[in-house]
């Protein structure tokens, strides 16, 4: 089965994601920021990291390597020519991680934000496990109303996205990272529209 991602145009995608009715976008940018300066970390991995937001608020100073992971080798194009500041700070990884055969660079923290419901519980802890990142940040989005995309006018772009979406559970996921190693260290409810959250859980490996 073809991935749906490879077939939604970036900036369909991000048009959708920065409406006013959704404002994912503009909020994951700010949990980006906090989550880039949270942690004395040299180096760190984003999954899923479509166009790159939040990428301005990486301080070379602080942090030597950022990988930015995605299955779309078109999005990681725009990430490479939109923070072409970051060039020597900055690789891309062109990999589809429900392939539990890929490897990845190692990386002190693991951003995943939006991301784990589209692999699974199994292939992440997979991934964690072989990596074993010190740190790991995760953002899953709690639907309290039906439906896990936001009506828009670009919705019907995402009718596939159901093939490969997993609904999270905080408990669940921390449950599956306890088993190899992670313990949770903070947690945040972050509220959106349409009756939907995001939560910000981090782990640390113990």
């Amino acid at each position: 089965m073809r991935n749906p991602f490879l077939d939604i145009p970036l900036e369909t995608y991000e048009k959708h994601m920065n409406l006013d009715t959704v404002q994912q976008q503009q909020v994951l940018n700010k949990i980006m920021k906090k989550q880039l300066h949270g942690y004395d970390v040299n180096s760190v991995m984003i999954l899923g990291i479509a166009g790159g937001n939040g990428l301005e608020h990486v301080e070379t100073q602080k942090i030597n390597i950022v990988y930015g992971v995605d299955i779309n080798e078109k999005y990681l194009e725009v990430c490479r020519h939109r923070y072409s500041e970051l060039d020597g700070h900055f690789e891309t990884v062109c990999v589809d991680l429900t392939n539990k055969n890929v490897e990845l660079p190692i990386a002190d923290l693991v951003i995943a934000n939006l991301f784990v419901e589209y692999i699974g519980y199994d292939a992440f802890t997979h991934h964690m496990n072989v990596m074993s990142p010190r740190y790991i940040s995760v953002i899953i989005q709690i639907n309290e109303q039906d439906g896990f995309v936001s009506e828009s006018p670009y919705i019907h772009a995402f009718d596939r996205v159901c093939e490969v979406h997993h609904q999270m559970e905080e408990d669940k996921l921390t449950d599956e990272l306890a088993l190899i190693g992670y313990s949770k260290i903070y947690r945040e409810d972050i509220p959106l529209p349409n009756g939907k959250k995001f939560v910000q859980v981090d782990f640390m490996k113990m």
